[in-house]
């Protein structure tokens, strides 16, 4: 009776470990959520297991027993059990829909090739040149769509016009700095 004396705490320890393992070894996000299940169920039984005494009642109080008579089972194990249920069913929910997005984003669901997939692209992007079209959609001031415009060809210039004189370049204005004016002549001023 020796080791089946503590067969919970065993396939506790057991469940834990192969669900760690799920998690660590494998590359398919599903196979990754199913091993995060397994550790979460582990610790489930683990909880419930430390929470039941053999022979032990629930805790409730019987009419003509006094009370310090009877062993009883502690509840609260149970009742935070409950809880960790509900968050583990939304955590494998929400695992679930970003497996499903990254499914609709790359194709697949192993995590070496979509990161094999992201250092691709990053290494596309730093072996182009940068152009303000190209700056602008990635501060997402464009969409990544967008085409870029084609000019039309200028006309060619007639030659009996003679050339204006080149304008001097325009003085260089900050988003914070105005347009200095002369003085207004008036009230209190020369």
């Amino acid at each position: 009776m020796g080791v089946f004396e503590h067969f919970n705490y065993w396939m506790a320890v057991f469940l834990m470990m192969a669900g760690f393992y799920t998690v660590i070894a494998r590359t398919n996000m599903v196979k990754k959520l199913i091993g995060l299940s397994m550790f979460q169920t582990a610790v489930f039984l683990l909880y419930i297991s430390m929470g039941k005494i053999r022979g032990a009642t629930a805790p409730y109080l019987i009419d003509g027993v006094p009370f310090s008579e009877n062993t009883y089972s502690n509840p609260l194990t149970s009742v935070l059990i409950l809880t960790a249920i509900v968050v583990s069913i939304a955590t494998t929910a929400v695992g679930l829909a970003i497996v499903v997005r990254i499914r609709e984003a790359y194709g697949t669901v192993e995590e070496d090739k979509t990161i094999a997939m992201d250092l691709a692209d990053e290494r596309a992007e730093d072996a182009m040149p940068p152009t303000i079209r190209e700056a602008k959609r990635r501060l997402g001031w464009l969409p990544r769509s967008a085409t870029p415009r084609v000019t039309p060809p200028e006309p060619a210039k007639q030659a009996a016009r003679p050339a204006a004189a080149p304008r001097p370049p325009a003085p260089k204005r900050g988003p914070m700095s105005r347009r200095k004016s002369a003085p207004r002549k008036g009230k209190g001023r020369p």
